[in-house]
């Protein structure tokens, strides 16, 4: 009888119902820290927001609009309106809220935008010029001063 329960002890567990494997995330919502920040009509700065992952129809929809028709320029513009979900207590972004940040933040937005719809990360890989050591930085930013 010892015996029996020693090899029942020692035995592999029994197999169950295969356990399901978590399924990968994707991230489609990216925060950011404006580098000077919106000032609105009160004259508060906004300086953090968050960006979503563009869709076809992001992209497509501008090339229809009459401003962008007239200035292929202005597609930025529109284009960041769809996808700038926040930017501070702001929550209706929209083209003129794009065209009112300064050139620094447009251009902000512009690099996050195509880091995050092509890349998929806000990730650039930076090396020290001193030692040489390779390190990566979250261009996003996450502190006051980081961008």
């Amino acid at each position: 009888m010892r015996r029996t329960m020693a090899a029942v002890a020692d035995a592999p567990p029994a197999a169950g119902p295969a356990s399901p494997q978590p399924q990968p995330t994707l991230q489609t919502t990216f925060d950011f820290e404006l580098p000077r920040g919106y000032v609105d009509d009160d004259g508060r700065v906004h300086r953090t927001g968050t960006m979503r992952l563009a869709t076809g129809r992001d992209e497509l929809v501008p090339l229809r609009d009459d401003r962008v028709r007239e200035n292929p320029a202005y597609l930025t513009v529109v284009l960041l309106a769809r996808v700038v979900m926040n930017i501070g207590d702001i929550t209706d972004v929209h083209a003129g809220v794009i065209e009112n940040l300064f050139a620094t933040d447009l251009a902000f937005l512009q690099d996050m935008y195509r880091r995050i719809n092509t890349e998929g990360h806000t990730l650039a890989s930076v090396g020290c010029p001193s030692c040489g050591h390779s390190f990566a930085i979250d261009l996003a930013g996450g502190r006051p001063g980081e961008s």
